[in-house]
């Protein structure tokens, strides 16, 4: 043992597989199930594996991995007579790691259940609960067969849950990913076909099969997110659906959306294949695929689900985030899954990020199609048009996402703004108050923090709201916002509306408004601030 540990009792605690022994801690351990600091005088060490944990943690350990042979044979020996040697996992291969790691020797199984012949055959369905297997004993059943059914469907989830991020690529086609394992088309294919191309066909080449490779890598993120994470946290952690939901917003419409695609691009490989090859290709129309995957209802499918998913982001990483840090059993979760080679750099949070970013990939990478395509006639008017059919697409979405966003705005600042705050309306077609009521009743274009100069030349804070048809000042007082009660009224007719800035002031502008006549000056927080107010004020103002 280190120099850690003083001295260390004659109890041992067999669990999941680690043979634990109580020794007594000086100095500062990190517990390494739930990485915080044993302050209590005893913990817990399996000399094993070495690892040191509160003797609370020790259920939320996974299975040790470097349990000798001989120690577990000695520990199931120790409570069932009838259970014969189980052969572990061999360190160098995991892959290969035998049956008897799991099932029970045939002699056990035998005494269990009786004999093979004559009794039904038995499958374990993915809809068949492994808590329910073990749960059929009851607790007269003897210690050891309890305890080697536990271990036995422990390791059989912990195996299907390797194998199900194993085979995501098998589900997707690995074929697929093999023919595109090479970083690029010059590289893929045999040198002596890549001499008969000129330079251009090469480069052309080149961007398409980065298109289709990272089109996969796409698709494979999407299921990373929905068949491993979301499956997992449904059924394994059986976490609440909605919060599950929240977290990975429209994933099953997205993967739909870039199989399909996927399908396309991977169809058009093999028919651009040369003859007597499964390796060597040039695709000399793409176009089509493109204009059909960004217009139409394929685009209206795209705009609608990136639009959503895009919109939610910033709420998914916060929810992914607080459920984080309040569930221990998620964080051993996420803990456990970053152990996995395939989802090393494919994190919940990375994924969100890569699903939403893809979309901003595609003008990039037809521009540079459509750069080295010059001698291809056909297909360059093809991808000029996906060119301009995929930029309005990203267009329309960052404006769902921006009114989403805005929409939220509102929400939020209208839950701050004091029921009883009133202001005066004096237009010439309207008169009355204007409460927070009316706040919902408009669309928020804009809305910032700005100084206000009163007519005693003091500045005052401010919130401004840009809406369709108004300018509101609002004014925060005991974490609320009031309509401040100032020399001119706090809610402004965007009705002849006219901006104007300072002379000599990069950061003021004037606004003059027609009903009643007034002039309001107000400053941004920079130059550029101030320009994009004026810009959207009369872009309001001229609808």
């Amino acid at each position: 043992l280190p120099s850690l540990f003083r001295e260390a009792k004659t109890d041992a605690r067999y669990t999941n597989g680690h043979l634990f022994t109580t020794i007594t801690v000086s100095g500062m351990t990190m517990c390494f199930a739930c990485n915080k600091s044993i302050t209590a005088k005893e913990a817990l060490i399996c000399p094993t594996c070495n690892v040191t944990i509160h003797n609370r943690c020790k259920d939320t350990l996974p299975n040790c991995t470097k349990v000798k042979q001989k120690q577990q044979k000695a520990a199931l020996l120790k409570n069932s007579s009838a259970l014969q040697s189980v052969s572990l996992r061999n360190k160098t291969a995991i892959r290969e790691r035998p049956n008897s790691a799991i099932y029970p020797s045939e002699s056990f199984r035998q005494t269990l259940l009786g004999p093979r012949r004559g009794r039904p055959s038995l499958s374990l369905s993915k809809s068949v609960s492994t808590t329910n297997i073990a749960g059929t004993l009851n607790d007269e059943s003897p210690l050891g067969i309890r305890r080697i059914l536990s271990q036995s469907t422990d390791s059989l989830n912990m195996r299907n849950r390797t194998l199900s991020v194993e085979s995501l690529i098998d589900e997707g086609g690995e074929q697929d990913e093999k023919d595109f394992e090479a970083d690029s088309w010059s590289l893929a294919v045999d040198n002596s076909f890549l001499q008969q191309h000129k330079m251009d066909v090469m480069k052309r080449q080149d961007v398409i099969y980065e298109l289709i490779q990272t089109e996969i890598h796409h698709v494979r993120t999407l299921k990373i997110m929905g068949s491993v994470f979301r499956r997992a946290m449904l059924e394994e952690l059986q976490l609440d659906p909605g919060t599950v939901q929240k977290i990975f917003p429209c994933v099953d419409e997205l993967s739909q959306i870039h199989e399909r695609f996927l399908a396309q691009l991977l169809e058009r490989r093999r028919d651009s294949l040369a003859q007597d090859s499964n390796k060597n290709f040039v695709i000399n129309r793409l176009g089509d695929i493109l204009v059909g995957q960004f217009s139409g209802s394929s685009a209206e499918q795209m705009k609608k689900a990136y639009s959503e998913f895009c919109s939610r982001h910033t709420k998914a990483v916060k929810e992914y985030k607080d459920l984080l840090a309040r569930d221990k059993r998620f964080q051993h979760f996420v803990r456990r899954m970053a152990r996995s080679p395939l989802l090393r750099r494919h994190g919940v949070p990375e994924c969100i990020l890569l699903v939403t970013q893809r979309i901003t990939k595609y003008p990039v990478l037809i521009e540079r199609i459509l750069k080295n395509s010059k001698d291809n006639e056909g297909d360059s008017a093809d991808l000029s048009r996906a060119l301009t059919l995929v930029k309005e697409l990203i267009s329309g979405v960052n404006e769902e996402v921006h009114a989403c966003e805005m929409n939220a705005r509102l929400w939020d600042v209208y839950r701050r703004v004091d029921g009883r705050a009133k202001a005066p309306l004096q237009w010439e077609s309207r008169a009355g108050l204007f409460g927070r009521d009316e706040l919902l009743r408009r669309k928020l274009v804009h809305s910032g923090c700005m100084l206000w100069k009163t007519a005693a030349g003091r500045f005052k804070d401010i919130l401004v709201l840009l809406m369709t048809d108004v300018l509101i000042f609002l004014q925060e007082k005991d974490q609320k916002y009031t309509f401040p009660m100032l020399d001119k009224p706090a809610v402004i007719s965007l009705q002849n509306l006219i901006v104007r800035d300072i002379a000599n002031q990069e950061k003021g502008m004037f606004l003059i408004s027609a009903a009643p006549p007034e002039m309001y000056e107000v400053h941004a927080a920079s130059r550029d601030d101030r320009n994009n107010w004026m810009k959207l004020i009369q872009q309001a103002v001229s609808l």
